[in-house]
């Protein structure tokens, strides 16, 4: 059974940063992009970032590219998501995501793994 595991959220003021990790469990997911999604209270899910297997292809969502930078070491079944510059519109609980293939998949029902999500929140 495949499982998603993320880390490294917590409160940080706004203009700090934080760094998101995602370890997966069970196998290896191979040639699997890797996302992170995020859902603020009463909206929709989105996708901030994803990164495709050999990292050579990438997505930013226009409200994170410049600050954000996501990264992956396949030798440790890890994906890992830099956030610099947070703002208060950052706050929400971030999710990673895995799906075959490219990574230019916004919707999230296009994503076939999901982690519990990590809670970030960003204090004004």
């Amino acid at each position: 059974q495949v499982q998603l595991i993320e880390s490294g959220g917590g409160l940080v003021q706004a203009g700090g940063s934080l760094r998101l990790s995602c370890v997966t469990s069970g196998r290896v997911l191979v040639d699997y992009s890797m996302g992170w999604f995020r859902q603020a209270p009463g909206k929709e899910r989105e996708l901030v970032a994803a990164i495709a297997w050999h990292a050579d292809g990438f997505y930013y969502g226009d409200s994170v590219r410049g600050r954000f930078s996501i990264s992956r070491d396949n030798a440790k079944n890890a994906a890992y998501l830099q956030m610099n510059s947070l703002n208060a519109e950052d706050t929400g609980t971030y999710y990673c995501a895995a799906r075959p293939g490219t990574p230019n998949f916004i919707y999230p029902s296009e994503w076939d793994y999901w982690g519990q999500g990590t809670q970030v929140t960003v204090s004004s």
